[in-house]
């Protein structure tokens, strides 16, 4: 694990799956889904998820994060091989060295095993549309 996440120290709902890999981890719970990266964590409850899609990221290099409240940005590589998803939500809360802040609507475009997708509908109440 990466020395310099910082540690889930409170979650709401019962853990059920969690990965970590390198400069990425998710964890799912029933009623969260918890976004880990050095230095940031986004929780985003299971209920704010309004949609997952699948997200070709065979042409692109990097992803660019805006926050609307602050003129920073973010740059998150991409890993190859792993199906990417795109994540649309209500809301987040990203908790990072400096503090606990509130974000509005956002997406993310991340890695998601088949197991821990699985979990995300089944907890979160999402079904496939085809």
């Amino acid at each position: 694990m990466n020395e310099n996440f910082i540690a889930i120290k409170t979650f709401q709902g019962e853990l059920k799956l969690s990965h970590k890999k390198g400069d990425f981890g998710i964890t799912v719970s029933t009623k969260e889904l918890i976004y880990q990266k050095p230095h940031a964590n986004y929780h985003i409850k299971l209920e704010d998820i309004i949609s997952i899609v699948p997200s070709d990221n065979s042409s692109i290099k990097a992803i660019t994060f805006h926050n609307r409240r602050s003129s920073g940005e973010e740059v998150i590589k991409m890993s190859s091989g792993s199906p990417h998803y795109r994540i649309y939500v209500r809301s987040a809360v990203l908790h990072n060295r400096s503090g606990i802040f509130t974000m509005g609507a956002a997406q993310f475009i991340l890695p998601i095993h088949n197991e821990l997708l699985m979990a995300i509908s089944k907890y979160g109440g999402l079904s496939a549309v085809i």
